[in-house]
């Protein structure tokens, strides 16, 4: 069965002024779609063609011969997940069971911030920056291009920021700082967190 693109979880418009509807129109239908395609054209008559896409990340992370099917595999699984990871009118400080984890294991939510700051721009090219629950414990982390926390059956992603620049170009020009805190001040969805956590 065919992979789809999934509908965002919002309009086009939804996450003005901070990522603009001309972003999303890109983002969402062209490169979030690109990797369904891709992802489709290179599983059609293998023994993955009916595997779920986080069976297929597990299944060929680390193979080089199957690098190209990870990458695809893991961008349509990552994109989908960070469109959830925003909502209107998000951000700020979290609630629920996250704020007290956030508490405990960064010492604040500025503290929290912070870290979450400097891994999306200390990030070398692209990749994401994710908070994760590993252990009892949340962390911070990055990875490069199509990596991902579903590859580590320890880490549970939480959410996620894009730091690929067609995440952000189009708004912030060179600016990844500037779209890091438009994502946290504005968009972060906590209730996305809480559920996943």
């Amino acid at each position: 069965m065919a992979f789809e693109l999934p509908d965002l979880p919002y309009e086009k418009n939804a996450l003005e002024p901070h990522i603009s509807a001309n972003t999303l129109g890109f983002h969402h239908g062209k490169h979030h779609q690109g990797y369904v395609n891709k992802l489709n054209a290179a599983v059609e008559g293998t023994d993955l063609e009916n595997k779920s896409l986080e069976e297929i990340i597990k299944m060929t992370s680390g193979d080089t011969a199957k690098q190209g099917i990870f990458n695809n595999a893991a961008q349509v699984w990552n994109h989908t997940f960070y469109w959830h990871s925003m909502r209107p009118n998000g951000g700020g400080a979290p609630n629920g069971p996250v704020a007290d984890m956030i508490a405990r294991d960064f010492g604040s939510y500025e503290d929290f911030k912070a870290a979450f700051k400097e891994k999306g721009t200390s990030q070398f090219g692209s990749g994401w920056a994710w908070l994760v629950k590993a252990g009892d414990k949340l962390h911070v982390t990055n990875t490069l291009n199509a990596h991902t926390p579903v590859e580590e059956a320890e880490a549970t992603p939480l959410l996620t920021m894009d730091v690929w620049e067609h995440a952000y170009y189009l708004d912030y020009q060179n600016d990844r700082g500037g779209y890091i805190d438009h994502f946290l001040d504005n968009l972060v969805n906590w209730d996305f967190a809480n559920k996943n956590l």
